[in-house]
Parts: structure tokens; sequence; C-alpha cells
């Protein structure tokens, strides 16, 4: 099972191309791919198309993980409710724990602090043979720290190196790590998930009216909804900025949780498959050690 490739191509930010968030939906593609044959409602063939997806990641990792040669890091980034946690436990339940990780990078601790700002996320970099989730990432320190310039402060960089050209900079410096990442072995994914204002106002009361939500809810999170426009365009010049050939964008709409999962799950799919992993190659002697082993044990029946 496959995205179409109109809709791969639909939801990538092309390289050099402006992000143009303001013109891309938050509800849907254009190009149709929830139309499926003998099912009444989009969100059925949505739900539908997530399991085969989720089929088809099961079977990936395996091969990623006996290839011992990739790994793959999935950059998940979004404004508050858009669904990235949802998202991570839908799209890779199933998947072998062994071989996945999840990181959720919260406000820097002290120590975090004292160090550049791609050194935490350096340290949680997924080995070979894994998949690693970053919810939230070094693209915080871009956004959040670009809404809330005061943060730096806590950060204590010589006053020389902050101004307008620290964003560009980091922009430079983030091209080229995730270009050092893929050029040693690591595939990077980055996706964004799309929500509009008026959908994320409606998941924030949702926190609020379901008592089983309401830990979700934080003070914050309404401060944080003030800033909407001041945080979509820190993205939208994010995103122009580092969408590259190496590790492009894509711009997922996230109103519709069903629809938004079956995208996520569709992308991961068609990036891994893109590796064209192989089985570990045996060469003669552990061939003959394997076989051997088969002998012992068909032997054992003769007992």
């Amino acid at each position: 099972m496959r995205l179409p490739r109109e809709v791969i191509a639909e939801l990538r930010v092309a390289p050099g191309e402006r992000a143009r968030l303001e013109r891309r939906s938050t509800t849907a593609t254009h190009a149709d791919w929830l139309s499926g044959i003998g099912r009444s409602h989009p969100r059925e063939v949505a739900e539908h198309d997530l399991e085969l997806f989720r089929e088809e990641l099961r079977s990936t990792q395996e091969l990623l993980f006996a290839s011992d040669t990739w790994a793959v890091l999935v950059v998940l980034q979004a404004l508050d409710a858009a669904g990235k946690d949802g998202t991570i436990k839908h799209v890779m339940s199933g998947v072998n724990p062994q071989g996945c990780q999840v990181v959720a990078f919260r406000p820097p601790s002290e120590e975090e602090l004292r160090h550049d700002f791609l050194w935490r996320c350096i340290r949680a970099l997924p080995a070979r043979g894994r998949i690693g989730i970053f919810n939230r990432s070094y693209y915080e320190e871009v956004l959040v720290v670009r809404v809330h310039p005061e943060l730096l402060t806590a950060e204590r960089l010589p006053p020389e190196l902050t101004g307008e050209h620290l964003w560009r900079e980091r922009f430079e410096d983030i091209n080229a790590f995730e270009r050092h990442l893929v050029r040693n072995g690591t595939k990077v994914v980055k996706l964004f998930l799309h929500v509009s204002r008026e959908e994320q106002r409606r998941r924030l009361l949702a926190r609020l009216d379901e008592p089983d939500k309401r830990w979700k809810f934080s003070a914050a999170d309404l401060a944080e909804r003030a800033l909407f426009e001041d945080y979509r365009a820190a993205y939208e010049e994010a995103l122009t900025a580092t969408s590259t050939v190496e590790a492009p964008w894509y711009v997922v709409p996230a109103d519709h949780k069903a629809a938004m999962r079956a995208l996520v799950g569709g992308i991961l799919v068609e990036e891994i498959t893109g590796l064209r992993l192989r089985p570990p190659v045996q060469d003669a002697a552990r061939a003959a050690e394997l076989d051997a082993a088969r002998r012992q044990l068909l032997a054992e029946d003769g007992r």
C-alpha cells in the first residue's frame, strides 16, 4: 500500500520554494486518495488505509533492524493541540518497541542550556537499525525561541552572536546538521501537522469539557494560542529555509485526525521504502554454519 505520488508531491515543501502555509489546506489534499470502493465515508477509507500503512511499517521496521545500515529520524512539529501524541500512538502501534524510540523535548534543562542548541537532540539520535521519533526537536530553537526572544537570555550566548542574523545562521546550522545525518546513514523525515486556529480552539475546549482530558490543559495553552499568527509566521520561515533535497518538510492537514494519521503513515512508508533496504547477505561461511545448525536440530528427532 502506497500513497499516490501526487499526494506525496502536494504535501512536500519543494526545496527552494516558499512553504506558503496560508495557501495549504488544514482539512484535505487536493489530490484524491479517500474515494475507496465499498466504503461510504472518507474516515472509513482513512482508517482502512492507516491499518495497511501500519502493516507496511511493521515489515519495513523489521527489515531496517535486520539490515542494520540506516537509522530513521522522524521530526514531528506542530502547534499546540495539533495531535502529535495521538499521531505517534496510532501510527506506530504495532511497531516493535525494541526498534523504536520516542523522545519528547520539553523546555531545556540547566545542563542543556550550557551547550549549543543541537546538543540535547544529538544525544537522543537513533542508532542504526532503529526508528527515532522526536516529539518537538531542535526546531524549537527557531520557533518557540523566536516567538519568545527573551528565552535567549538563558542560553548565555555572547551578545555579538545574537540579533536577526541568529535565525539565518541557525537555519544554516540545521541544514548542515541534517545533511551530515543523511550522509552518515540517518534518514530524516520531517512532518509539520498543519492545524487551523478554529480546530485548535475546539480541541482545547475538549480538554476542558471532557474530564479524562483535563490533565492535558495548561494555562500556558491560552497564552501560546494568543500568539498563533506569530507561530505561523515562524513556521513559514523555518519550513521554507530548511526544506532541502536531503531532508524535505511535509505539511500534513491536521484538522481531521483519521486522515492526518493515515497521511503520516503513508509518508513514513514512502520514505523508509525509498531506502531500498535488503536483508543481510550471508557469506559462504555463515551459510555453512546455519546449515550445520539446521542438520543438528533435525537430527534430534532421531534420538
